[in-house]
């Protein structure tokens, strides 16, 4: 029986309650108010509202595999601010750290064809999470958490974020937590230099990074062959690289022995692209969480991203531990 094959017969949905659990995974970011339409941005003309934003599509894709997940965020002293903690709540998420603060609920627009291709327009300068900090995330229980997973996007957001990150990071770190790193480079929050300065920072903190390859690899490590991004960050001190490349799959490398390739599971339809590598990111935290073998969070993961591509905008198709458990025999059936 192979290694995969063993995974799959043995691995079970994670079956959590709140009032019986430690946090499992703790997630700080910025959640939006998403806009979306189903035609580009030039042309669109109705917009559906939810809610979305690299955090909160993490989160919301963790929390439906059973685990216990806290977002650690602000939001804005407005009405979408009440929205979006009862959106997160809808979905699992332990909203006892979304906290009001200063300045507005952020927001994008978001336009897609059929083939997924994406354009954003954000809405999010000075906007309450940007001014986070390390004494926000401070009374999030860090040091119980088995698995902190952070984005460059919210270290991106500002100064004040950045710092909170690389403190979250630390405290978990130290305490003998996880760490997962998602680079999610954005070229209208943050420059390369920038970008990679913080990837540096953060990597020997990590016990996992998901960069994407060519679109965080190129810009921040210099390559777009996903196998020296592996190296590059293994070099950092990351504990493990999982470098993501859509359709191609996943390059996973842990410095024993060469990078393995984990295929990609096909989406039934593409919809949207938003929020794909999200749902990896979440679904593979909450999976080390649960105690899961890389390989096999890993491989969770992807089919967590194929089901996300099914829907529209961010949240709107979350992997269930069925769908998981489902894409995951077939992919063994078919290989």
């Amino acid at each position: 029986m192979g290694h995969w094959t063993a995974y799959l017969l043995h691995s079970k949905p994670i079956k959590m309650k709140q009032e019986e659990s430690v946090v499992d995974v703790v997630v700080i970011g910025e959640p939006l108010v998403e806009f979306s339409a189903s035609a580009p941005l030039t042309e669109a003309d109705i917009f559906h509202l939810s809610f979305s934003g690299d955090a909160l599509n993490a989160a919301v894709a963790a929390a439906a595999t059973g685990a216990h997940v806290a977002l650690v965020t602000l939001v804005g002293e407005d009405e979408f601010g009440e929205r979006l903690v009862r959106f997160a709540a809808a979905h699992g998420v332990d909203t006892r750290w979304m906290r009001r603060g200063t300045g507005s609920t952020g927001a994008y627009a978001v336009g897609a064809d059929p083939s997924g291709e994406r354009a954003f327009g954000y809405m999010r300068a000075c906007s309450a999470a940007s001014r986070m900090g390390p004494s926000d995330v401070s009374r999030a229980p860090l040091a119980e958490t088995a698995v902190l997973l952070v984005s460059g996007v919210t270290a991106a957001l500002s100064a004040s974020c950045a710092h909170a990150v690389r403190h979250a990071a630390d405290i978990v770190s130290q305490a003998g937590g996880k760490v997962v790193y998602d680079p999610n480079f954005r070229s209208r929050l943050t420059t390369p230099g920038a970008a990679a300065g913080m990837l540096a920072a953060l990597a020997p903190y990590t016990a996992l990074v998901t960069p994407s390859c060519p679109g965080d690899s190129l810009p921040l490590l210099g390559t777009a062959d996903p196998a020296e991004a592996v190296r590059a960050c293994l070099a950092l001190g990351a504990g493990a690289v999982a470098v993501t490349r859509g359709a191609e799959g996943v390059m996973l490398g842990d410095g024993d022995g060469p990078p393995v390739e984990i295929p990609a599971i096909p989406a039934v339809t593409i919809v949207d692209q938003t929020g794909a590598g999200d749902a990896f990111a979440g679904t593979v935290a909450a999976r080390l969480a649960a105690g899961d073998p890389l390989r096999g969070a890993v491989r969770a993961g992807t089919a967590a991203a194929a089901v996300s591509l099914e829907g529209q905008g961010g949240t709107g198709r979350v992997a269930t531990p069925q769908d998981i458990q489902r894409l995951l025999a077939g992919a063994v059936r078919n290989a």
